[in-house]
C-alpha cells in the first residue's frame, strides 16, 4: 500500500509546517503493516518531515520530494546523487520568492525544491505561476502543479509515478491512495503494469478534495470523501483481512 500525505493522510492546512497525519490513519497503518507486504508514503515532503510524523511506525517506508529523497526501514535518508548540485541554486530561488513575490505567499524551501502556496490569498495564484514559470525557464528547472501550489523542482527524473513504477517490480498487488494531480502519475504506473502483466492487480483510489479531486477522481478506481474517510475505509480493511 502507497499512500501521498497531504490531502490524503492529513487535511491540508494554510500553513503546511503544522500538518499532522489523522490520528485513526497511524493506528490503522500500524495494523496493516502485520498484514500486507509493504506500506511507503510517497510524498512531496522532504523525508525529515516524514520521519517525524512517522516515528512511532518505523516499518513505513518514505519517499520525499517526489522520490528525490527515500529512506527504508527507518533507516538513513538516500538522496538522488542527480539532485544534489540543485541545492545552492534551490536556496537562493527561496531567497528570490521571499523579496519578489507578495507577503502573503508562503515560500516553503525543501533543499531540493520550492513549494509556492497561496491557500490564504486565491487571487494571487495568476501572480504566482507566471513568476514560477519565468524562473523555471531562467534556471531550467521542473514545475509542478498542486492544490493551490506550484513547485519548483530540479530538472531530474523523478516523480510519483517512476517511484511506484518501481517500487511495484516484485509485486502481485498493489494500492495507490492520493489527492492531487502528481499523484495520477502513481495512478498511471499501476495501469502500466496491469497492462504488462495480467496476474497484476493494481487499485487506485483518490481522495476527494474541491480543488484538484475531479481530476483526479476521474482517474482512480475508488474515491474516499476525505482523509478521516480513508482512516474509517483502512480500519474496515483491516477487520477483512484479518
Amino acid at each position: 500500500m502507497f499512500f501521498d500525505f497531504d490531502g490524503t493522510l492529513a487535511p491540508v492546512s494554510d500553513d503546511p509546517t503544522t500538518v499532522q497525519p489523522v490520528a485513526k490513519v497511524m493506528v490503522a497503518i500500524d495494523a496493516l503493516a502485520e498484514v500486507v507486504q509493504r506500506i511507503a508514503i510517497v510524498s512531496a515532503r522532504p523525508v525529515d518531515f516524514l520521519r517525524d510524523r512517522f516515528a512511532a511506525a518505523p516499518h513505513v517506508d518514505l519517499y520525499g520530494l517526489y522520490g528525490l529523497e527515500h529512506s527504508h526501514g527507518g533507516g538513513e535518508t538516500v538522496t538522488e546523487p542527480a539532485a544534489l548540485p540543485w541545492i545552492p541554486a534551490m536556496e537562493e530561488l527561496a531567497t528570490r520568492a521571499r523579496t519578489e513575490l507578495p507577503t502573503a505567499v508562503l515560500v516553503e524551501y525543501k533543499r531540493l525544491s520550492v513549494a509556492l502556496h497561496w491557500r490564504t490569498s486565491p487571487q494571487l495564484a495568476s501572480t504566482v505561476e507566471a513568476w514560477a514559470t519565468a524562473e523555471a525557464e531562467r534556471l531550467g528547472l521542473r514545475v509542478q502543479a498542486g492544490r493551490m501550489v506550484v513547485e519548483l523542482k530540479p530538472p531530474v527524473d523523478s516523480d510519483k509515478g517512476k517511484v511506484i513504477g518501481e517500487a511495484i517490480g516484485s509485486a502481485g498487488c498493489a494500492w495507490y491512495f492520493g489527492d492531487d494531480v502528481s499523484d495520477i502519475k502513481a495512478f498511471n504506473a499501476l495501469r502500466a503494469r496491469e497492462a504488462a502483466d495480467p496476474d497484476f492487480f493494481g487499485v487506485c483510489v483518490a481522495v476527494a478534495n474541491p480543488e484538484t479531486g475531479q481530476e483526479v477522481a476521474s482517474a482512480a478506481d475508488l474515491t474516499l470523501d476525505s482523509p478521516e474517510a480513508l482512516a474509517d475505509f483502512l480500519t474496515d480493511a483491516i477487520h477483512v483481512l484479518r
